[in-house]
């Protein structure tokens, strides 16, 4: 091979080396986020315990938009019983184990801040509000996820939810 062209072929190599190091580390970061397994419709059903103690069967849906990346998650929940209903969203973000956000709840006009924790599979994370704060849970595995809302001292004490995907 002439100088020139080595020295071109070099280059093209050092530059598709330097290329596929940038992609590799954004590949590693979406396969750890406890965004990546959750992207599209998911739908379900479950019970939601009311303060008073009583009991409802309750049917839900969500839809989870992740970046490429995984490092951001906005959410749609949808769930209604007999006697309550919610519509829940929120935009959610991933940053080496921490998850923060913002959430809204519409048919109550309440809303506030989202922190915790999140790993693959599992999201651990306390919504607080001027009115609400709760504890919320969901652990995905395949197509099946489980959602866990625990907020004691509100009229909603208890929902827990069975979801799979593509439903």
């Amino acid at each position: 091979m002439s100088s020139n062209l080595t020295s071109t072929f070099t280059r093209s190599l050092k530059g598709a080396a330097l290329a596929l190091s940038l992609l590799v580390p954004a590949a590693a970061q979406a396969a750890e986020s406890p965004f990546s397994n959750l992207r599209g419709s998911w739908a379900g059903s479950g019970v939601i315990t009311m303060a008073s103690g009583s009991k409802e069967n309750i049917r839900c849906r969500a839809t989870y938009n992740v970046d490429p990346l995984g490092a951001n998650l906005s959410i749609a929940l949808r769930c209604a019983s007999e006697s309550y209903n919610f519509n829940l969203t929120s935009s959610l973000t991933h940053s080496d184990g921490a998850v923060t956000g913002i959430w809204n709840e519409s048919t109550h006009a309440v809303g506030g801040t989202i922190t915790g924790r999140g790993s693959p599979g599992r999201i651990q994370v306390r919504a607080e509000g001027t009115i609400v704060n709760a504890l919320l849970a969901v652990t995905t595995r395949d197509n099946r996820q489980s959602v866990s809302i625990q907020s004691p001292g509100s009229r909603l004490a208890d929902v827990a939810i069975s979801m799979s995907r593509g439903k």
